[in-house]
């Protein structure tokens, strides 16, 4: 039987971590754009919340600050917390274990975690399905993932604007924004990597901005600037870039003048398999035929109107 054939690398993992640590090694002096990362922490936070239950062992599993490891260390029903940082200069300080790891490649024993979170950061793996499939693994049985990541249509605006500068001008356009996984596809990816009950749902966050290269400047500080394989290696052009802020302007601006941004952010839960989960009903296990269910609706509306 012929091997399945090795789908090709969407992402430069090495260039996009040369320039997350740069933003990191930058934002500490003058502050990074981590407006984001913050967003996300809150909600991760109030997420929490909700779940009624104690973790003995969590883990924060590639965020790039260490923002959601600080949440995980002031929750009281929270035992022991592992960060695993993308890069040393991520692994921040706090009351918590720090290592440096790969997504893509846990370092985590299958059955040893409670809890595992991740923000913003599992939208740059080029193995997205096999990365839930490994954290499935390592959680215990009824072990909760709790994740955050860009997709929908996220910069949108800005694709559109370079994609319709560079043909206008050039004939032709290079990727330049990264494509994301929309809700439906990435509750797919839950099921299919083995997770029971899994909820997504979307966060929509819009960033104004004085013009398109304001925007820019907060995607290289967040170091999620193009690290697509199939980039350009040619720098874009001036006049490229002007007509591509004037599109934008044109397109995407608000009535004060200033440019909308949007950001995405999907949410990702599922539990690890248990046996004392709900479980769906077995084929006619049901005590009404749905027949019945539909007429019984039909005659309540009928009285009401």
């Amino acid at each position: 039987m012929s091997a399945r054939p090795i789908a090709p690398d969407l992402f430069d993992r090495p260039l996009a971590r040369r320039r997350l640590d740069r933003a990191l090694r930058a934002g500490r002096a003058a502050g990074g754009a981590d407006f984001l990362l913050a967003r996300a922490a809150a909600e991760l936070a109030d997420r929490l919340a909700l779940v009624k239950r104690r973790f003995a062992v969590a883990a924060d599993l590639a965020t790039a600050g260490a923002a959601a490891a600080r949440a995980l260390a002031a929750d009281e029903r929270i035992g022991f917390v592992a960060r695993l940082a993308p890069l040393a200069a991520a692994a921040g300080s706090g009351p918590f274990a720090r290592v440096v790891a790969d997504e893509e490649r846990l370092p985590l024993a299958d059955a040893s975690c409670d809890l595992i979170v991740s923000l913003l950061a599992l939208q740059g793996v080029n193995d997205l399905p096999g990365a839930l499939i490994q954290i499935r693994r390592a959680l215990k049985p009824d072990g909760l993932l709790l994740g955050c990541v860009i997709g929908g249509d996220s910069l949108n605006e800005l694709r559109q604007s370079l994609t319709a500068a560079e043909s206008e001008i050039l004939s032709g356009a290079a990727p330049r924004v990264a494509p994301f996984a929309d809700v439906r596809a990435l509750g797919a990816l839950l099921q299919r990597a083995g997770f029971a009950l899994p909820v997504v749902d979307l966060d929509r966050a819009v960033a104004r901005y004085g013009d398109m290269i304001g925007l820019m400047r907060d995607l290289r500080a967040m170091g999620a600037t193009n690290a697509l394989v199939a980039r350009s290696r040619v720098p874009l052009r001036r006049d490229v870039l002007r007509r591509a802020g004037e599109i934008y302007a044109g397109r995407f601006a608000d009535p004060d003048g200033r440019l909308r941004a949007t950001f995405d952010m999907v949410w990702l839960s599922g539990w690890a398999p248990h046996d004392s989960q709900q479980k769906p009903l077995k084929p006619g296990s049901a005590t009404m035929r749905l027949a019945d269910a539909l007429r019984g609706g039909k005659e309540d509306g009928a009285k009401g109107g």
